[in-house]
């Protein structure tokens, strides 16, 4: 099994930034890709930001490209989310997940764990 927690979430004006931190732990070695999504209310859960174990490849939704950069620190098998040039419509639970497999990283049914969410809110 694996654990995730994400931290970092709050309340940010318009243009602002914020930093999103997951932390895994159990068994991280069998972890090949983790990724960020989010969920606004009445929408469906959609990918933000992925990147490999390795960190070489990483991947993004149109919607943040160019703002949002995610990287990960192996060591500590963390992953982050930097958040730049927030928008209102990016606010949402962002949640942090895994995936064992390699195959696939912008679907949910590809991520085999998942965080518990932390909240993003962006308005003046």
């Amino acid at each position: 099994q694996v654990r995730l927690v994400e931290s970092g979430g709050g309340l940010v004006q318009p243009g602002g930034s914020l930093r999103l931190s997951c932390a895994a732990s159990g068994r991280t070695f069998s972890i090949y890709t983790m990724g960020w999504f989010r969920q606004a209310p009445g929408k469906e859960r959609e990918f933000v930001a992925a990147i490999t174990k390795s960190g070489s490849s990483s991947y993004y939704a149109d919607s943040v490209k160019g703002r949002f950069t995610i990287s990960r620190a192996n060591a500590e098998i963390t992953v982050y989310l930097q958040m730049n040039s927030l928008k209102p419509e990016d606010t949402a639970v962002y949640y942090c997940a895994a995936a064992v497999s390699g195959v696939g990283y912008s679907e949910t049914q590809e991520y085999d764990y998942w965080g518990r969410g932390t909240q993003v809110t962006v308005s003046s």
